[in-house]
């Protein structure tokens, strides 16, 4: 499959539409992705990107109905990462000299991951490739998200190749971000940011500042996921710079792991606490045991305060609240509240092991721990009650 973008672009990647899972079991994609490659003609033909590893034979067969690939004459490696990189090793079976432009670190990357001495080009911000009428500038973009990644720029169309930045897994035939659904597109944008590019979201304001000071007129974002930016291609842009701005929305957050639903029941009420103080406020609540773990932290990086609870289970907490403290805390989120809670039978540690890690996670905890012992009665309940209406007065 292909898809002729521009008059000298095409699009050459692949649809992954039944992708349910990245970076191993790490990242869900409910609506698919896709791995976008760009095959640009002018005097002189580059390749910009390939296709995730699985794909690498259908991607050089497709490729090679769109041109003899002899006739290519630079590979372009934005990314070592092998969703991006995977078909190299395929393609460079049957062209081996032919030079691949990337970052130095990309060089030592793809060494790694292939075991390949190919002919490697590295640049660096500023360097600059000529097509004949068309000359391509590389931008450093340095762990956006990984050290080895890098932007470039292509003059005449305006287009802006930016790799993982202002992508996104969204699986459509529809390439243009005109012509797919709105809601379902920013959803997707702002999970992966939330995800993936949080904990170097001050490296991404810097990287956009320097972008913007070159003055470059930019008619096209095209990412290496997702749908290509057309319609006012800069919004993507624009979306960064809000979250990358420690962003928050009006929203608290109560996460719990529950085992007999005592600590579900503890939740609702510190909930319903919050929302008779808050009414205009955003009260979501998630069993971390049950919902997809990449949505949870998106609703974290929304909400201004976390509440989370867990059952004591070994003198531990539940594995599902384990997980997502262990990601949220990776991901770095800056000012925001938390509280911890929790029901226990016997020994109780819960509560003060999730105030604990919030703690380690950079949240400003709020007041201390609540836990009960088996399942909350009426005074509890009240009492859980309470405990939301405290919290809320903080915000």
């Amino acid at each position: 499959m292909s898809f002729r973008l521009t008059d000298n672009v095409t699009w050459v990647g692949k649809i992954d539409w039944e992708l349910q899972k990245f970076h191993g079991e790490e990242y869900s994609t409910f609506k698919g992705s896709s791995y976008n490659a760009y095959l640009v003609r002018d005097e002189k033909t580059v390749l910009i990107d390939t296709v995730y590893m699985p794909y690498a034979k259908e991607f050089v067969a497709n490729l090679e109905q769109q041109i003899d690939l002899g006739s290519i004459d630079y590979v372009i490696a934005n990314h070592a990462e092998i969703d991006h990189s995977g078909a190299l090793p395929e393609l460079l079976e049957r062209i081996p000299d032919v030079p691949v432009y990337c970052t130095p670190q990309a060089v030592k990357s793809l060494r790694g991951y292939y075991h390949k001495d190919w002919n490697f080009h590295p640049v660096k911000t500023g360097d600059t490739l000529s097509l004949g009428t068309r000359t391509i500038t590389f931008i450093n973009a340095a762990m956006l998200h990984w050290p080895d990644s890098m932007f470039c720029y292509m003059d005449k169309e305006n287009i802006l190749f930016s790799s993982d930045a202002f992508g996104h897994h969204y699986a459509s035939h529809r390439m243009f971000n005109d012509l797919v659904d709105q809601g379902d597109l920013m959803h997707e944008c702002i999970k992966y940011y939330a995800n993936i590019l949080t904990p170097f979201s001050k490296l991404v304001e810097k990287k956009i500042q320097e972008v913007v000071g070159f003055g470059l007129p930019v008619d096209y974002i095209m990412p290496g996921h997702g749908i290509i930016w057309r319609d006012n291609p800069l919004q993507i842009v624009h979306k960064y710079l809000e979250w990358a701005a420690d962003y928050q929305e009006n929203q608290v957050s109560v996460l719990y792991d529950t085992m007999w639903n005592s600590t579900r029941d503890m939740a609702e009420a510190i909930a319903r606490g919050i929302s008779s103080v808050k009414p205009e406020m955003t009260v979501k609540l998630f069993n971390v045991g049950q919902r997809d773990k990449n949505e949870v932290v998106l609703e974290v990086f929304k909400s201004k305060m976390v509440v989370a609870g867990s059952s004591t289970i070994n003198k531990g907490i539940l594995s599902g609240m384990a997980g997502v403290l262990e990601m949220i805390k990776g991901l770095g989120f800056k000012k925001k509240l938390g509280a911890a809670f929790g029901s226990y039978g016997w020994s109780g540690e819960s509560a003060g092991i999730v105030a604990k890690e919030l703690e380690k996670s950079g949240f400003e905890m709020v007041g201390d721990s609540l836990k009960v012992l088996w399942k909350p009665d009426e005074q509890a309940i009240l009492q859980c009650e309470a405990f939301g209406k405290e919290l809320a007065e903080r915000l």
